[in-house]
């Protein structure tokens, strides 16, 4: 079921809060815990019912493990632990891509079948990891089989994160806000929610078709011009962030919405000066994630340099994996390791680049990894590298074509400049929010902010009433 679906907005949502708060009332927050871990399960059910069994399954494995290594802290059940899960998510994520690349090197034939990838997987996957480490070392301690169920199956961060740690997310269940009606909460949460899905109905759904008209004329075999080369991945640059970013403001909402307060996991990584700054600010759970539980254990940068290098790279690489199971997303991990790798050796001799020519350099080596990303093929992603170098051919389909067919809610020239507005010049969702529960803004600027939300809102459903919506892309992650 997609967030911006709408049977999700106006049958699921509703009933999802008002049975919450109605057992909060009725029964006290255990009461509330056991609806919503009950609603979530039926939520995921929604896609793939069968692969419910194996989010049960996962769970309750590593429950029990939790509780084994609570009581004895052996490093044998970590790693059969920690072993259980990478299994879980290699046969599902990543057999078929083993498979393929035996029968190439050895000229092998197998037949694993259809295998379909469980939505949310990797995420429901890395936080359960870290669950496990955190008891190991002590950072988490182990609650009751339900909290334990809540705690990953919570449907606003179970497809697509953020990746939760027990310790950040248990305790706020025995709080005074969770699944209480709080009028702060609520409109924190919707308006939050709001913004989230106007970015992506309005947006990144919109910006979709420039990504997917340049892709889609390299796999028929026409070499794309300059112009064309990096219009489209213009489009796929600004659909992917406002598509995440989309996504990241609706958990946030949702959270808040039931009284819980979910870690940021966007923050605006299009003004990030370096890759470094970048990492920061894109994916920050899952940054997080590597580094705390890869790239430190691995020596991080306590063993030197050149190890610190290589560590970053490793890290980086198993990233570039993470997000899918092909080549093409391994180099677009590695690239992103060198790219680190060389901000830190920038960072040691000293160089500095003035802010505006800072964001402007990571920017376009953002831009040039993100065509490995999205290119599904080395063949089509140095075609359009190359054509966005200037050895394409002169223009065969340009830009206004683009407009012309486009049936959108802006044409697609003034929707990019939008969303690069959007992106470099103005505060994001969190920060409004913030500023708005801060006091920073006056009772007219809140208003008109409600205002503007809500009719954002009603115009991203009426366009999902009329011609649907996509995916988000990290939910094939």
């Amino acid at each position: 079921m997609l967030f911006t679906s709408l049977p999700f907005v106006l049958i699921f949502l509703p009933v999802a809060l008002l049975g919450t708060f109605l057992c909060r009332r009725s029964g006290g927050p255990r009461r509330a815990i056991l609806f919503l871990t009950v609603t979530s399960f039926a939520f995921y059910s929604w896609h793939q019912p069968a692969h419910v069994l194996l989010l049960l399954t996962s769970l309750l494995t590593n429950y029990a493990l939790g509780q084994r290594l609570w009581l004895r802290r052996e490093r044998l059940v970590l790693s059969l632990g920690i072993a259980f899960n990478l299994g879980l998510l290699a046969w599902f994520k990543y057999a078929g891509f083993l498979v393929d690349n035996v029968e190439a090197i050895f000229g092998l034939s197998a037949e694993l079948g259809s295998i379909i990838l469980p939505l949310g997987i990797s995420f429901f996957t890395f936080q359960q990891i870290a669950y496990l480490v955190d008891v190991h070392q002590r950072k988490a301690e182990p609650h009751g089989l339900l909290d334990y169920a809540f705690f990953v199956t919570f449907f606003p961060q179970l497809i697509a994160g953020p990746i939760v740690h027990h310790s950040a997310l248990v305790p706020q269940l025995s709080g005074l806000a969770f699944a209480r009606f709080l009028a702060s909460d609520m409109l924190a949460g919707v308006l939050l929610f709001s913004l989230g899905l106007a970015k992506k109905v309005l947006i990144a759904d919109q910006l979709r078709f420039g990504g997917d008209r340049l892709f889609e004329a390299v796999e028929l075999g026409i070499e794309p011009s300059l112009a064309e080369a990096w219009f489209g991945m213009l489009c796929y640059t600004f659909q992917i962030y406002f598509d995440f970013s989309g996504y990241s403001d609706m958990a946030l909402g949702l959270g808040r919405m039931f009284g819980l307060r979910l870690p940021v996991n966007f923050n605006s990584p299009y003004k990030a000066a370096s890759i470094i700054d970048f990492w920061r600010r894109w994916n920050i759970t899952l940054s997080h994630f590597l580094r705390d539980y890869l790239y430190v254990p691995l020596g991080g940068n306590r063993r030197g340099p050149l190890l610190r290098y290589a560590n970053l790279w490793s890290v980086m690489l198993v990233g570039g994996l993470w997000h899918g199971a092909g080549w093409t997303f391994v180099v677009w991990g590695g690239l992103h390791g060198l790219y680190l790798a060389i901000n830190h050796a920038w960072r040691y001799y000293g160089f500095a680049l003035p802010r505006p020519a800072a964001v402007a350099a990571t920017f376009a080596a953002v831009v040039v990894a993100w065509v490995f990303f999205r290119a599904g093929s080395f063949e089509n992603a140095f075609v359009v590298l190359g054509a966005m170098l200037g050895a394409g051919s002169p223009a065969i389909f340009d830009t206004a074509l683009l407009e012309g067919v486009h049936e959108g809610v802006l044409p697609i020239s003034l929707l990019l400049a939008l969303a690069a507005l959007l992106s470099w010049a103005l505060p994001n969702s969190a920060e409004v929010v913030a500023r708005l529960e801060g006091g920073e803004a006056s009772h007219r600027g809140a208003d008109q902010l409600a205002v503007t939300c809500g009719t954002l809102a009603a115009l991203a459903l009426f366009y999902v009433y009329s011609a649907g919506s996509y995916e988000f892309i990290y939910f094939q992650f």
